[in-house]
């Protein structure tokens, strides 16, 4: 069984990620399971996505704590906040662009992610830090976040999905006129 936590802020694309996840699950065989917990995702609120891909029955769609072998973190305060979800040894990809929360705007609280990341790096062993602002700049859209950090976990092997079977799944759940921008973020995360 692979389990697979998506986590970020509404608008970032963290759904999509998941359904992709799921799609190239279910044409390699698996089942799969997935759950979305989005609350005012609208707002800039949290998204998490879990997806779960078995050669078995799977009787859950929740992922429970300690069980996720790989965190993709749109974010990296939400990589902490889920951090309870990682199993031992599993693998976190996550984002360096820290979204501001709105508590710390109105707080006139500094926030930029650097903290979170010093954090992740001193207690996950796997971890995978993507730039994704730096890819986005370098597709021309700040839309393959999501698949930036989709192909940074399917690099890692531990996401259970090959880049072909990423750049498959890109070509039939994203609609046609962004599949090159997709596809070029995949190439610009797994080749440098």
């Amino acid at each position: 069984m692979n389990n697979t936590l998506l986590c970020g802020v509404g608008g970032q694309g963290t759904v999509l990620a998941s359904r992709i996840i799921a799609l190239s699950g279910m044409e390699a065989g698996f089942n799969v399971r997935t759950a979305e917990t989005i609350g005012m995702s609208q707002r800039g609120g949290c998204v998490v996505s879990h997806v779960r891909v078995s050669d078995k029955q799977i009787n859950s769609s929740l992922i429970p704590k300690g069980k996720a072998d790989v965190i993709i973190a749109f974010e990296p305060a939400e990589a902490v906040r889920c951090i309870d979800y990682l199993k031992k040894d599993g693998t976190v990809v996550v984002n360096t662009k820290a979204v501001r929360p709105v508590t710390a705007s109105l707080s006139g609280s500094s926030y930029d992610g650097s903290e979170m990341l010093e954090y992740l790096k001193a207690n996950v062993k796997n971890l995978t830090v993507i730039d994704g602002e730096e890819i986005c700049a370098r597709c021309g859209s700040p839309k393959v976040l999501n698949i930036a950090l989709l192909a940074g976990a399917a690099k890692t092997g531990a996401l259970g999905i090959d880049i072909q079977s990423l750049k498959n799944a890109i070509k039939k759940r994203v609609p046609e006129k962004f599949h090159e921008m997709n596809l070029k973020a995949v190439d610009a995360v797994v080749n440098g």
